[in-house]
């Protein structure tokens, strides 16, 4: 059976990472989460005051970007693979509301962007791989064989997100659960460095009404469309 490239590129709390790590275990592919690895840059900011409410200090970022090594470890206990920060184990840790408030500003710095995203390549050379993020289909690989676009309502979404923060057990408030995604549609989509947006042929899913066996049944049938293709 052929082995394709799958790009999964949406708005944040869309469940990318979710039907990612699901086709991921169903095909066998290696799976990779775009966005915790900004995330861990994000993390590293705040770790070491280069980032704040009122301060971001870009370039003192840019210049420690070679100590940054960011890594996967599959953990069998929990099914999927874990993020490292220079071999620091920060899974929990880059989930978190405050890092979420950080991680599009970071996100937009082109050298952080160019670093990654060499990285992320390098990890789909040899196909078989699910990649989820903001420009996995018009930046990292815009030759996928399989471009999907993730997108629900801002409402759905923060509910979503505020859900997953409660089960965590984390003391955050809806409203402002929303108003963080609102914060990151408008930095997503506005950044000068390879904004969110929808590559031609990528395949939009709106998800705002689908339960998620209902998504992954939908994009696995995509999925084994385009291998029959590819063949």
């Amino acid at each position: 059976m052929s082995k394709i490239t799958i790009a999964i590129d949406g708005y944040s709390s869309t469940g990318k990472s979710t039907v990612a790590k699901q086709l991921a275990k169903q095909l066998g592919y290696v799976y990779v989460d775009t966005g915790a690895m900004y995330r861990a840059v994000t993390y590293y900011a705040m770790q070491n005051g280069l980032i704040s409410e009122t301060d971001f200090n870009k370039e003192a970022l840019i210049y420690q970007l070679n100590k940054i090594n960011i890594s996967f470890e599959f953990n069998d206990g929990l099914g999927f693979a874990e993020v490292y920060l220079n071999n620091e184990n920060i899974e929990k840790q880059i989930r978190t509301l405050e890092v979420s408030g950080f991680v599009s500003q970071v996100a937009a710095v082109s050298e952080v962007r160019q670093k990654l995203v060499e990285q992320q390549q390098q990890m789909g050379e040899a196909r078989g791989v699910v990649m989820d993020g903001r420009d996995i289909g018009t930046v990292v690989f815009p030759k996928a064989e399989l471009k999907l676009f993730m997108t629900a309502s801002a409402e759905t979404r923060a509910e979503r997100r505020y859900n997953e923060l409660i089960e965590r057990g984390d003391q955050v408030v809806y409203n402002d659960v929303l108003k963080n995604v609102l914060e990151r549609d408008y930095l997503d989509t506005h950044r000068k460095d390879s904004p969110l947006i929808k590559a031609e042929d990528a395949i939009e899913i709106d998800n705002s009404k689908l339960s998620l066996d209902e998504q992954f049944n939908k994009v696995l049938q995509l999925v084994k469309m385009t291998i029959e293709d590819c063949e």
